[in-house]
């Protein structure tokens, strides 16, 4: 099989695949961002006091690269405000409180047989789509390529190779039917005859399930990065996406598993997206796969989950390699939430850095094959204008170089600040 250079293995704590999806109840207050996507905030369409079902637009595209979003839950309107983000700042959100009825808009399903691939384009856009791997790009924007790239493949990330998460694994297993027809409408949209899809765990069983005339299952194994996109396409296809470019520029197109659902249930049943399904682990009581509404708090899955356990210090929404630390659990889920991951100080352990040793394993780790002590130093040592010949933007920040460091520098965090310094800055 073919592989990408680089990347590492850290360990799987898988223990939640095994658990099956369970819907947790309504939010009592659902907080939902007008920014859960890439590119511009949405709009509201709705003001406080307005009365909301469950699926109903509430906040409209903007720009180019925008996307709908639709409350979660019926109710009331409160207030739109700034609220705490995952990302760490305020973020203007829609405030609506549950009537605990979960009334909703009346859904209209498609017969795929009478559409063309520009109206299903239109049912995605309208449905409020995007990628659910975490990356939160506008699906619509995604799956509709300028005309002079010409696609021939399109992949479903099933991967998971961060530690704990196994949300994808679960809805592979449970909802096999939804992701595969979810793929071949994107096939369909793109007019393509190669669909593939990418799973990170050798298991039989859901090989068996997700076989397909028209769809190639590969195994991946274990290799982290090899969810990320560049690397994917490294592995499955043996072609290398050129630094600037995009998987559209090498004829392929990624998406996650969930986000082949979720256009499915646009089209088939004409559901908008206001829920999703996440992986709790870690120092919780009750771990496992939850179906949860777009806009509940981190703090009342946790109770659901019967609460934390043990000593916890960090609290990361996303896995821990590339996840969010967040310092207050007021946070909601949004679209591209993929788990909520409790750690303890012992599963956390905090390192001192010391001085490098050339020992080159984060060269060995880095999947762009980059040289990130280098970078690292030069921004150490204030030689800011080296940096350009060590092209610190092609990083994804992926941090196998850093789980890999034995001197346990912070190669992420400083090359991170080399990616500010390169964008301003004149060279």
């Amino acid at each position: 099989m073919n592989s990408f250079k680089g990347g590492t293995y850290p360990p799987k704590y898988k223990k939640t695949s095994e658990i099956a999806i369970e819907e947790i109840p309504l939010p009592k207050i659902a907080v939902v961002p007008l920014l859960q996507h890439v590119g511009s905030p949405s709009k509201p369409v709705v003001k406080a006091g307005d009365i909301v079902k469950t699926g109903q637009l509430i906040a409209e595209i903007t720009g180019l690269i925008s996307a709908r979003i639709h409350s979660p839950i019926s109710g009331k309107v409160l207030v739109i405000e700034k609220r705490l983000h995952p990302f760490g700042i305020g973020i203007e959100s829609i405030i609506i409180e549950s009537d605990e009825k979960d009334e909703r808009v009346e859904f209209h399903p498609k017969d795929i047989t009478k559409l063309f691939p520009n109206e299903i384009i239109d049912i995605i856009k309208n449905t409020g789509i995007v990628g659910l791997g975490g990356a939160g790009f506008p699906t619509h924007t995604k799956l509709w390529p300028p005309k002079d790239r010409k696609i021939d493949s399109v992949i479903l990330n099933g991967c998971e190779c961060e530690p704990y998460v196994t949300c994808d694994y679960r809805v592979m297993s449970e909802e096999t039917e939804k992701v595969i027809n979810g793929l071949k409408l994107m096939m369909k949209i793109l007019d393509v005859h190669n669909g593939y899809i990418a799973i990170g765990i050798k298991n039989k069983d859901l090989i068996e399930k997700l076989k397909d005339k028209d769809i190639k299952t590969i195994s991946m194994g274990s290799k982290y990065p090899q969810g990320a996109e560049r690397q994917l396409i490294k592995t499955v296809l043996n072609r290398k996406i050129p630094y600037g470019k995009l998987p559209m520029d090498v004829g392929c197109i990624v998406h996650n598993v969930q986000t082949a659902k979720a256009v499915y249930e646009a089209v088939y049943e004409g559901k908008p997206l206001y829920e999703r399904v996440i992986t709790v682990a870690g120092s919780v009581k009750e771990p496992g796969n939850y179906k949860v509404r777009i806009g509940t708090p981190v703090s009342e899955i946790i109770d659901y989950c019967g609460g934390l356990i043990g000593d916890v210090k960090k609290i990361i929404l996303g896995g821990p390699m590339m996840g969010l630390t967040q310092f207050s659990l007021d946070v909601p889920v949004i679209k591209g939430t993929v788990g909520i991951v409790a750690l303890t100080e012992k599963e956390n352990k905090i390192y001192e850095s010391t001085n490098c040793i050339k020992c080159g394993k984060c060269i060995n780790a880095c999947p762009e094959e980059l040289i990130p002590t280098a970078i690292s130093w030069f921004v150490e040592s204030g030689k800011y204008y080296e940096l350009a010949n060590y092209n610190p933007l092609g990083c994804t920040e992926c941090g196998s170089c850093e789980y890999e460091c034995p001197s346990k520098i912070h190669l992420v965090q400083n090359i991170r600040t080399a990616k500010k310094l390169m964008k301003t800055l004149k060279y």
